[in-house]
């Protein structure tokens, strides 16, 4: 991609102080506005996903169809999120977040004016499936933004505040807000909500943000839309490395959304937790993410993006995904044991912070389509967590499931073995960078 175009006027404009304490913090200024529309709009995303499963399971829906309903949203999220890196490189970050906010408004509202008031199956497939398409387009589309302006110095920082952001909304505060509103306006008009939070949110950073990178980004190399659409697919074989980081992006967020599906059922039903207490649960394991966020986003950057993928990331998934299961289902319903357990699984998520900053640098010439190969696998996580328990929760019950995905972080851990960035000694160039800019050596 070519160099940047310069700050927009309303930018330069700005009070100087305030932006260097942006600048500090890590936080290119003049996307700052957009930092905080995207923690609202991720709120109202993350309103339903502590208590939506068993909300539709007492409305009469099976639960398998449940799961079922979460996978096809999850493929919609995974197709949504390959898309918003090349929607960028051909139309832009802006305008892909406008589609994004504009998907997720309106089958929102078929999902709660049709499908669940006339407890239509189909319906809710349509509504609730293809809004899956929305917070993907948003959210990756501003991830493409930030990978544009942020320093290379400060990449891993500006990615550490993009995942706060996100993780602060989808689930932390989504799950506290839902626990505050469901006792005083009821579970449904709380989906309600869900849907003003996400248009303040959205509007916020479209209309608030002046920064002209926003705009239409050109190609590298002159690629066409046809061009543009096959690289952001064929670079997963084209360079082993991007589809390695692609696969270890699906896994890292896979339990995540697997234990949507499954755990507030487990928690509350077979532990004896309330449904409050599992959403301050909830709450508080995400808590502790988005400052986990922060934190991995500086020490990938001081002692290495690869090494804090692995060690932080996969081996302490591993062994915080088993204990998120066996020490509630040995103590039982100990509040404070639980909430322990669910603190470390949530900083344990946030060891893979690092990978949205090593995946452009593993392909310098074609940054937008390693960060499509990424946000693939982001949206992938959302359908794979989902499926692997539509699949074998009932063969294998929910302990089955938590040593699959505790399996799964163990394979990650392995795979950053070969994450290694252009100019890391030994590393032999891939055919799409051999001719690159020489890649940050932050690793």
């Amino acid at each position: 991609m070519t160099n940047p175009l310069p700050r927009s006027p309303i930018t330069r404009a700005s009070t100087p102080g305030i932006s260097r304490a942006i600048t500090r913090l890590g936080i290119p200024p003049t996307l700052a506005w957009g930092y905080l529309g995207l923690l609202l709009f991720m709120i109202g995303d993350g309103v339903e996903s502590g208590y939506l499963s068993p909300y539709l399971i007492d409305r009469g829906i099976p639960e398998p169809r449940v799961a079922l309903l979460f996978t096809v949203y999850g493929i919609a999220a995974g197709v949504a999120a390959w898309l918003s890196g090349v929607l960028s490189e051909l139309w832009g970050p802006r305008r892909v977040m406008w589609a994004g906010l504009a998907i997720w408004a309106v089958f929102q509202a078929v999902f709660l004016a049709a499908a669940v008031p006339l407890g239509s199956y189909p319906l809710m497939m349509l509504g609730y499936g293809l809004r899956g398409l929305g917070y993907p387009l948003f959210a990756y589309g501003f991830l493409v933004w930030i990978a544009g302006v942020a320093p290379r110095a400060r990449l891993g920082t500006a990615m550490g505040w993009f995942w706060f952001a996100f993780t602060g909304g989808l689930p932390t505060l989504g799950s506290l807000v839902a626990s505050g509103l469901i006792p005083h306006i009821g579970a449904y008009a709380t989906l309600w909500a869900a849907l003003v939070l996400v248009a303040a949110g959205g509007l916020i950073a479209l209309l608030l943000v002046r920064d002209d990178r926003g705009g239409k980004r050109p190609r590298a190399g002159g690629d066409g839309p046809l061009a543009t659409l096959t690289g952001s697919v064929t670079i997963l074989w084209r360079n082993p490395r991007v589809g390695t980081g692609a696969l270890v992006r699906t896994i890292n967020t896979a339990s995540q959304f697997g234990f949507f599906v499954i755990m507030p059922v487990h928690f509350t039903r077979t532990v004896g937790f309330s449904l409050t207490q599992w959403l301050h649960l909830l709450s508080a394991m995400f808590a502790t993410n988005i400052v986990a966020n922060l934190l991995c986003g500086l020490i990938g950057d001081r002692i290495g993006w690869r090494r804090t993928i692995a060690w932080f990331g996969g081996a302490g998934c591993t062994v915080s995904t088993l204990l998120l299961f066996y020490v509630p289902q040995a103590a039982g319903a100990n509040f404070p044991l639980a909430l322990v357990v669910a603190a470390f699984y949530g900083a344990t998520l946030a060891g893979y912070v690092p990978i949205s900053a090593l995946m452009p640098s593993l392909e310098p010439r074609h940054k937008g389509q390693a960060l499509a190969a990424l946000n693939l696998g982001a949206g992938a996580s959302t359908f794979v967590g989902p499926a692997v328990v539509a699949a074998f929760a009932g063969p294998l019950g929910v302990e089955g499931v938590v040593w699959i995905f505790a399996g799964m972080y163990a394979v990650s851990t392995a795979l950053t073995v070969f994450l290694k960035l252009p100019d890391e000694p030994g590393t032999a160039p891939a055919r799409t960078a051999a001719t690159a800019p020489s890649a940050s050596a932050a690793a």
